[in-house]
């Protein structure tokens, strides 16, 4: 694995890959990783030329500017794989702001100004040609991006299409209708994407994708940031030989959740999403008071001791983890008002910004730094809870494919949480509540969620970090 360094300016979210890229005397490509939502994006550097083609760029365009400005040249393109539905891009922004081209398959259909990118159109850039390679799958407007320098095949920027390990999942464009029907004709395209297009690419293309482990956008994603068509042809399931058939049922079994915020980020990315300096700045720094807005939640984001000792009330404990901006968009609606509370200023801001990477920065109300000395929860009874589990409605908010894996207690009722809130009405009240996810992270979040929602009417325990003495 490449050693991974944070950016030097301060911001934070991207790195740096500092080995592990193409280098050559006229050409470099560096990639840039938001480790909180799994993204890879690239920066093709022609050092003859001086100029720069963007892929898949994350929503703060600073980074860019900077590896730009470290290399005295200009970015003259942007290329969209797709409409991102899991974070957002700055490519409108960066058009506006120095006049870089934005490139997509027509059939992405945007509002912001493009040139299309399609099967048999190139960007040229010094002695580098990019070459448009159309491969439905993941998406209707999926494209792939074949990089060849001096003639030669060189690297496969693939979006979401094919990733080290698996490739891109063919339900996040479901929009009424038979959803079955169109997911699996998606993958059925997808099926014809891999073996038609990039399975015929020489096996020493290096393989640079959108995402790595941890993304919503696969399930079986490696830890490896590239790899090379040669490897995956050799070891990536989707490229396996099989039938079309059970290509399909493959690539369409236990997929994860959908969060509620991907449709929304599809759309925001064809739209464009505004500057993102001045929407971070643009958000309210305050205190929500006494009586906050019933309607809103508040979202605190501190370590779930601190939480249990005191927080507002109402509040719902999303702790500033590695997946924040996941369970946020999971447990807050688009366009729904929320509040975030932080440990500190500089938390705050971190946090801000973090919102706005999934497009959430528009409908966050205020941020403020968290009282003390609040409502506090009641902390569970481990000897007691152990001794006595039927006295307790034990919730699991684990995703259903690990609870299909492992069933932790017997009599437990499963719940995601990415769909707890809108089945709290499924929790008896008759007994105390006692909430479990795998680890204590999404437990925090759940049982909070629940006392929030049930407002005092019954108990409610999370189970925490402690969920692992029970585990076999």
């Amino acid at each position: 694995m490449a050693v991974l360094e944070q950016d030097p300016e301060g911001n934070g979210l991207i790195f740096f890959l500092k080995n592990n890229h193409y280098k050559s005397k006229h050409m470099k490509i560096e990639q840039f990783e938001d480790k909180h939502l799994s993204h890879y994006s690239y920066a093709i550097l022609s050092e003859c030329e001086k100029e720069i083609v963007l892929i898949d760029p994350s929503r703060n365009p600073a980074p860019y500017y900077q590896f730009a400005e470290k290399h005295e040249a200009k970015i003259v393109g942007v290329v969209e794989t797709h409409p991102h539905a899991d974070f957002v891009s700055s490519h409108l922004e960066i058009h506006q702001n120095i006049g870089a081209t934005i490139y997509c398959s027509k059939l992405n259909a945007p509002s912001y100004p493009f040139e299309p990118f399609d099967e048999g159109q190139t960007i040229v850039i010094g002695k580098i040609t990019l070459s448009a390679m159309n491969t439905p799958g993941h998406s209707p407007d999926s494209i792939s991006i074949l990089l060849e320098h001096e003639g030669k095949q060189k690297a496969l920027f693939s979006g979401d299409t094919l990733f080290i390990g698996d490739c891109g999942r063919p339900d996040l464009r479901e929009g009424g209708g038979d959803a079955s029907a169109e997911r699996n004709f998606l993958a059925s395209q997808m099926y014809h994407s891999l073996r038609d297009k990039l399975m015929k690419l020489d096996d020493e293309v290096l393989l640079y994708p959108a995402h790595g482990a941890g993304t919503l956008c696969g399930k079986a994603l490696s830890e490896a940031n590239s790899s090379t068509m040669g490897a995956e042809k050799m070891s990536n399931w989707s490229l396996q030989e099989m039938s079309e058939a059970d290509f399909v049922k493959a690539l369409t079994e236990n997929q994860p959740f959908i969060p509620a915020y991907f449709a929304f980020d599809v759309d925001l990315n064809k739209k464009g999403a505004s500057p993102f300096e001045a929407s971070v700045e643009a958000v309210a720094v305050g205190h929500p008071g006494e009586n906050p807005a019933q309607e809103a939640l508040i979202i605190d984001t501190r370590k779930e001791e601190i939480f249990k000792a005191g927080h507002l009330k109402g509040s719902v404990n999303i702790m500033d983890g590695n997946k924040f901006e996941t369970w946020l968009g999971s447990i807050i609606k688009p366009g729904e008002p929320y509040y975030i509370g932080a440990e500190n200023a500089n938390s705050l801001r971190r946090l801000i910004e973090r919102t706005a990477s999934i497009g959430y920065e528009a409908q966050l109300l205020m941020g403020f730094v968290s009282p003390q000395n609040q409502i506090s929860d009641p902390l569970i009874n481990m000897g007691q809870f152990a001794a006595n589990q039927q006295e307790y409605t034990i919730v699991d908010v684990r995703n259903n494919s690990e609870r299909a894996e492992t069933k932790i207690f017997e009599n437990s009722l499963g719940i995601p949480l990415g769909e707890l809130r809108d089945r709290i009405a499924e929790i008896p009240l008759d007994k105390p509540i006692a909430v479990h996810c795998a680890g204590g992270y999404r437990s925090a979040a759940g049982s909070s969620l629940i006392a929030s929602a049930i407002d005092g009417r019954q108990k409610v325990y999370d189970i925490g970090e402690a969920i692992k003495d029970f585990q076999k």
